[in-house]
């Protein structure tokens, strides 16, 4: 059980919550929240937003009952995050140089503000681009600026025709399938699809890989979204 210590309306949907935890957080990894007994059944899995010594933050949007929930919840209520799980980006990019362009869309802007910060960092010669993509009002726009050497944003388009994926030496990307595959295709038709990295949001139900609800298809045979991932190679995923 943590506490919550802020928690804020962005827009229509979108919250920015944060309890106490003091766990170790590596970018791109989630937590399952609950707020509630024992309906709805599911805790829902978010992506961490932001983690420093106080707590953890957490970007989400209402999309059913138990987010819907959530967002009721108040500074002093208590939520239960279990977590943090899965890998994250840095698992998979191994030494990072040149310039990475990270691409997001809705939601999936989420857990690209920490993964910034900290690949900062431990990677201070790093250049990052950020591509966000929003079918309303954008979102956290001056937070993201800070963590970005160059912030490319779009509303109501498609953000990856804003993007040139030959220029840069990893792709990182988070958001709906849809986005990712056609920036999947982007980087193949270009010769780089080697270096594109996805993060999935796929429904999960334990988060720690007994449930097999999230199992998706791979390259590699069918994995476990919040176990082996939620980071993947998009070769491994876009390819079949």
């Amino acid at each position: 059980m943590a506490v919550i210590l802020y928690h804020k309306k962005l827009s229509d949907g979108f919250f920015l919550l944060k309890a106490e935890a003091h766990a170790r957080v590596f970018p791109g990894q989630f937590y399952m929240l609950r707020a509630w007994g024992d309906c709805p059944v599911l805790s829902r899995p978010v992506s961490v937003y932001d983690a420093d010594g106080d707590g953890v933050t957490f970007l989400y949007k209402v999309v059913g009952k138990g987010t819907r929930i959530i967002s009721k919840l108040k500074p002093g209520d208590d939520i239960t995050l279990q977590g943090p799980y899965g890998n994250g980006f840095f698992d998979v990019l191994g030494d990072a140089s040149g310039s990475i362009a990270m691409v997001g869309g809705g939601v999936g802007i989420a857990p690209f503000y920490y993964t910034a910060k900290k690949l900062k960092i431990k990677y201070p010669k790093v250049s990052v681009d950020m591509y966000l993509g929003f079918s309303g009002t954008p979102l956290l726009l001056d937070a993201f600026g800070r963590v970005s050497d160059n912030l490319v944003t779009d509303v109501g388009g498609y953000i990856t025709d804003k993007i040139a994926p030959e220029k840069y030496g990893q792709i990182l990307t988070c958001g709906p399938q849809a986005m990712m595959r056609a920036l999947y295709q982007k980087c193949k038709t270009a010769g780089v699809s080697e270096k594109l990295y996805v993060s999935l949001e796929n429904r999960m139900a334990c988060g720690i890989g007994t449930c097999l609800v999230c199992s998706c298809r791979t390259t590699d045979g069918n994995k476990k979204t919040c176990a082996d991932g939620p980071v993947f190679k998009g070769e491994a995923v876009f390819s079949l």
